[in-house]
């Protein structure tokens, strides 16, 4: 099901102390995006945000939990996304805070993605030297084989 227009625009409305925020659809809900970081998720007009250890605290004190959604082997996934609860949509200033929780969950998880991204360049990197440093071994010849003359 796909996500409002008047929805859309509701949220924006009442995230516009956090700033321009934007949406972009995907797999039939969208994406809540500030500053190119997708801090938030809406499906079937219920809005989500970005959790870790940081934050979950709070959506668990209010018994919220995380988008589920049902696999194709019929199993059932969650992602770090939590539900949003209702009573923030009458407390714009206190939805912001747990929105800009959410934005330093992301920008966290950015900078964890690009210091292993830099880490796994640097160990490719030390194995490529090493293998240029380290002169090939030869490897033994093979001895033609003889075979007897008939």
């Amino acid at each position: 099901m796909a996500v409002s227009t008047e929805y859309k625009e509701f949220l924006a409305e009442q995230l516009e102390r956090l700033g321009p925020v934007r949406f972009r659809g995907m797999f039939g809900g969208a994406g809540v995006y500030l500053d190119d970081l997708m801090f938030g998720l809406i499906f079937d007009e219920t809005l989500y945000f970005k959790v870790d250890d940081r934050n979950r605290a709070d959506y668990e004190a209010e018994e919220k939990g995380p988008f589920t959604y049902e696999m194709t082997d019929g199993s059932t996934g969650a992602l770090h996304y939590y539900e949003v609860p209702e009573r923030l949509y009458d407390d714009p200033d206190e939805l912001v805070q747990w929105a800009r929780k959410a934005m330093e969950v992301m920008r966290a998880a950015r900078a964890e993605k690009l210091a292993r991204a830099a880490r796994a360049a640097e160990r490719k990197k030390a194995a490529a030297k090493k293998r240029k440093a380290t002169p090939a071994k030869a490897s033994p010849s093979k001895k033609a084989s003889k075979k007897p003359k008939a």
